[in-house]
């Protein structure tokens, strides 16, 4: 039987029902405050609304109290901006840099926008380096500069370090929780030394062997400290070959690793072999799950994160780009069905007919960007077999055009007891899934060489060419072989 607190479903379910309990306090809330406005004759019944008013935040604030930061942040994305303000208000002062850690970039934005610099600089005050240097772009940077001076100079000194790596390399990610032990210790020694520590770093499933100069070694599993003898020398215990990353290296590399070969840490060296940093797993699942939201966000045309109750103005300028160039391809494509206005008077058949060609073609497009993208993405696609990959993928629209172009074709002749159109429709559909299956795997090919994002656009410009090009191939077909 499952525990309901490692079951995802029930996790699921468990804060969704948080959720719903906060929204109904939050109207509660309101309502009595609408209440107290439209009663002030009333002192005595203002001072019982005002009662009541306080026990729903006292409520409200026992009720956060008890949730994960992560759940709370959960929570303040799913509500209005007014309603997350207040629920910021009830959250405890030492709890708001960790839930600004939480939320999605847009809310965090929001949120770090309207805060009041004194409850900003509140929030923010309670962050170690490695928290901070995860928020400094959202931060502003006279803020940012006031918090770090509150700072160790050590965790000072590794803020600017880690802020001064590219955005979405290996160093803006790693950690300054490294703990290190000496070649020539034993393992007696070593033990010695955790005992006397109060805690251990998140996710540390092993030690970093370093010698007298700090030069990585190699790594001591946790495992080779409990099972092996307490005499036994560390550099005779120690993983020697280990996964290692450079603070310079992509961050979407070090997530391929940690999946192939299910990493919780890794240590990061510098050119010269010192050991100057870890990378976990945690900063890890956060960098995959920024970039699958970001991608999926960006195939449909939207340019970066956008809140769901992000104010009107902004969330309809955050679509105008794509919106603007959609705007433009359905132009064109339009002019394309100008120019066999004549075929379609005779041939009335063909309008109800074109969308299945375009929709098919798009459809078959979008499945062989996906492909494409998230081979680009997990590294799978190199220059040696993109062009195996362009031609398997042109094999698949071949024999896909081929079945479902004959199945269209006798559907159509069976609608219309047309056979040079059902004939017409077959080629149609064969020649547009092989368009479709060469422009998506062009297009984010070709955006990748541009140094772009793959997935950025891409449906739009995909949906663009199959059907522009499915109306010109079927109406110029027809117009050839049926008039």
């Amino acid at each position: 039987m499952t525990d309901s607190a490692s079951d995802p479903l029930k996790l699921q379910h468990r804060l969704e029902d948080h959720l719903r309990h906060i929204v109904n306090l939050l109207e509660k809330h309101r309502l009595v405050e609408t209440m107290v406005e439209r009663d002030r004759a009333s002192r005595r019944h203002a001072l019982i609304e005002s009662l009541i008013h306080r026990q729903h935040l006292v409520e409200l604030q026992l009720k956060l109290r008890g949730l994960h930061s992560a759940d709370i942040a959960y929570i303040l994305e799913a509500l209005s901006l007014e309603n997350r303000l207040l629920i910021w208000q009830q959250i405890q002062e030492e709890r708001g840099g960790e839930v600004l850690l939480e939320v999605s970039d847009a809310v965090r934005d929001s949120l770090i926008e309207v805060l009041e610099r004194p409850l900003l600089l509140q929030a923010i005050g309670q962050l170690d380096a490695d928290d901070l240097a995860a928020l400094a772009e959202a931060i502003p940077e006279d803020v940012l500069a006031e918090v770090s001076q509150t700072l160790p100079a050590r965790d000072r000194d590794w803020l600017q370090t880690t802020m001064a790596y590219p955005k979405d390399t290996i160093g803006r990610l790693m950690s300054q929780d490294v703990l290190t032990v000496r070649d020539d210790y034993r393992v007696e020694r070593v033990l010695g030394m955790l005992r006397g520590r109060d805690d251990l770093p998140h996710n540390t499933d092993s030690l970093f062997v370093v010698d007298a100069r700090n030069l990585f070694k190699g790594v001591l599993p946790l495992r080779a400290l409990l099972l092996n003898d307490p005499q036994a020398r560390i550099a005779d215990l120690m993983v020697t070959d280990p996964v290692v990353f450079h603070p310079n290296g992509a961050a979407g590399d070090a997530a391929r690793a940690f999946e192939r070969y299910d990493l919780l840490s890794a240590p990061v060296v510098n050119e010269r072999g010192k050991l100057i940093g870890r990378l976990t797993v945690d900063a890890v699942m956060d960098f995959i799950r920024a970039e699958v939201e970001k991608d999926a966000l960006n195939q449909a045309g939207l340019r970066g994160d956008e809140d769901l109750f992000a104010p009107i103005w902004g969330s309809a300028r955050n679509r105008w780009l794509w919106l603007s160039i959609n705007l433009c391809t359905a132009f064109i494509a339009s002019r394309v069905i100008g120019l066999f206005e004549g075929t379609i008077v005779q041939i009335v058949a063909l309008a109800t007919l074109m969308p299945i060609v375009a929709g098919i073609g798009g459809n078959t497009g979008n499945q062989t960007t996906a492909l494409v993208v998230r081979g680009l993405a997990l590294g799978e696609i190199t220059p040696e077999n993109t062009w195996h990959l362009v031609f398997k993928e042109l094999g698949v629209g071949l024999l896909n055009g081929t079945v479902w172009g004959a199945t269209v074709g006798v559907l159509a002749y069976l609608l219309y007891w047309n056979l040079e159109l059902g004939a017409v429709m077959a080629a149609a559909m064969l020649l547009n899934l092989l368009l479709a299956a060469l422009v998506g795997t062009l297009i984010p090919l070709t955006l990748n060489r541009m140094g772009r994002d793959p997935a950025l656009g891409s449906s739009v410009l995909l949906t663009f060419m199959t059907d522009s090009m499915g109306f010109f191939i079927f109406l110029g077909l027809a117009t050839v072989f049926l008039l």
